[in-house]
């Protein structure tokens, strides 16, 4: 009774090893009696009992590979350490079990191997500046090269370049001189721009001044011409109405018809007053000569009659 409870217990666990789970992104190569017999892709699958064995779990995610850094020669005689990072994905189980004894420290090799022939075709300063050319070479180069063993390269990256410490000093010092050199650059800039603009504000300053002169100047003689037309306009009209008042005068003269005594003594009046001027020498019409010796015999008659009317 022993025995057949011994012999269930043992069917059991041969038949529950025979039954496997495969989880998803993985891969199961199965041999049977050493000889390749399949890969199990994802769900649960069976095996023969004792001769079909798991030979090896692969997964499918993509992975990635941190390599220490590998010292190589540069174009110019200049050693420099590179550490390189690999994204690397399994895409076919059966070659990367088979391919390669161990693919991570072939692919390790070969990343160094080919580094070593992309930089020594290249300078220094070209090596600096060319991470994504060195990317791209290195990636379609290990990409070929990993294909025979199951594996896609996906990308490849330049984590690090180092130079030696001398070659880092001069650097620094090369790249403070250039910084100097920018910085004086930009201040020489920022000086002529702003002479620039000083010049440009006076000479607009001075445009300025000269239309503010030009219209005050036009201002001027505008109002210099409008005050002359003025007073022309006012000498005219004083003109016109002292005419006027003459033309009166001489209108209502001949409308009063003087006697000839009036027009003597008029003539007297204008005498008078052209007398009573500045000149030094005057002219006296016989008219007036005449209307004058008149007027002294009169005055004279006016006073032989005073003398006679006081004697009695």
């Amino acid at each position: 009774m022993f025995a057949i409870i011994l012999l269930i217990i043992v069917v059991i666990i041969l038949l529950t090893s025979c039954i496997k789970i495969v989880p998803q992104a993985n891969a199961y190569v199965v041999e049977r009696l050493g000889a390749y017999q399949g890969t199990w892709d994802v769900g649960i699958h069976f095996k023969m009992p004792i001769i079909d064995k798991v030979a090896k779990k692969v997964p499918l995610k993509e992975q990635v590979a941190d390599f220490a850094p590998q010292p190589v020669i540069t174009k110019d005689n200049v050693t420099i350490r590179i550490d390189t990072v690999i994204f690397y994905q399994i895409t076919d189980p059966k070659l990367f079990s088979y391919g390669v004894e161990n693919p991570i420290i072939a692919i390790e090799n070969l990343t160094a191997t080919t580094l070593r022939n992309i930089i020594g075709d290249m300078e220094l300063d070209e090596t600096l500046t060319s991470r994504e050319i060195i990317n791209t070479k290195m990636r379609a180069s290990l990409d070929i090269a990993t294909d025979p063993w199951g594996i896609k390269v996906n990308r490849v990256e330049l984590k690090n370049i180092i130079p030696p410490q001398a070659i880092q000093d001069a650097m620094e010092k090369q790249m403070k001189a250039e910084r100097e050199r920018r910085e004086a650059i930009l201040r020489a800039e920022g000086e002529k721009k702003s002479t620039i603009l000083v010049a440009e504000g006076k000479k607009e300053s001075a445009i300025l001044d000269a239309e503010a002169e030009k219209q005050a100047a036009i201002l001027r003689a505008e109002a210099k011409r409008e005050a002359t037309v003025k007073e022309a306009e006012g000498q005219a009209d004083a003109i016109l109405k002292i005419q006027q008042a003459n033309a009166d005068g001489l209108r209502m003269l001949k409308e009063a018809s003087p006697d000839a005594a009036v027009l003597q003594l008029k003539s007297l009046e204008a005498f008078a007053k052209a007398a009573d001027g500045k000149a030094t020498k005057i002219i006296i019409p016989s008219e007036i000569q005449g209307i004058a010796g008149m007027a002294s015999s009169l005055a004279g008659i006016i006073k032989s009659d005073d003398n006679e009317i006081e004697e009695p």
